[in-house]
């Protein structure tokens, strides 16, 4: 791959900061960043569209809530277009995405219920510490890697938290 897509709304507040993020790791990778800002269908339509025209380039999607409601347009784009598509959220790979890397939610439902605990002891909840995610989780569907023509590579697979076949 030599060129990615960020596909994610503008509007978000965290849209910055993910531009920020991919472009510094972009570089370091020696891979060409192309923001595609989308807010409906027709813009992830046009973004799919227009990446797929273009050789070995990829698709990444941070967390958005735009990108969240649309992931069946969004899976089903990325395989009729033959794109690779990396994604914030597993469901996406169970739906036939091909690789997510992303907050593993059950641990962070598990510090959830932490908090609650020590709310119901009385504590203030402003005072709460607040904790950033500490496991993050890999998911790859083999299936759709093959579709793609894409070999995954053996320290990938021993890496994944979750194959999919």
């Amino acid at each position: 791959m030599t060129r990615a897509a960020l596909v994610i709304n503008p509007k978000t507040t965290s849209f910055a900061h993910y531009l920020r993020e991919a472009e510094a790791m972009a570089s370091s990778l020696a891979i060409e960043l192309v923001s595609k800002p989308v807010e409906n269908t027709a813009d992830i339509e046009h973004a799919i569209e227009s990446l797929a025209r273009e050789p070995n380039a990829g698709v990444v999607l941070p967390p958005d809530s735009t990108t969240f409601l649309h992931r069946d347009l969004i899976v089903t784009l990325a395989s009729r277009y033959r794109v690779p598509a990396v994604y914030a959220f597993r469901n996406f790979v169970a739906m036939g995405g091909l690789m997510s890397y992303g907050v593993d939610y059950v641990d962070e439902y598990r510090q959830v219920a932490s908090y609650v605990d020590r709310i119901l002891r009385g504590a203030t909840p402003a005072e709460l510490p607040v904790q950033a995610p500490t496991r993050y989780e890999t998911v790859l569907n083999l299936k759709t890697a093959k579709a793609l023509g894409l070999t995954v590579p053996p320290g990938l697979l021993v890496a994944a938290d979750e194959v999919i076949e």
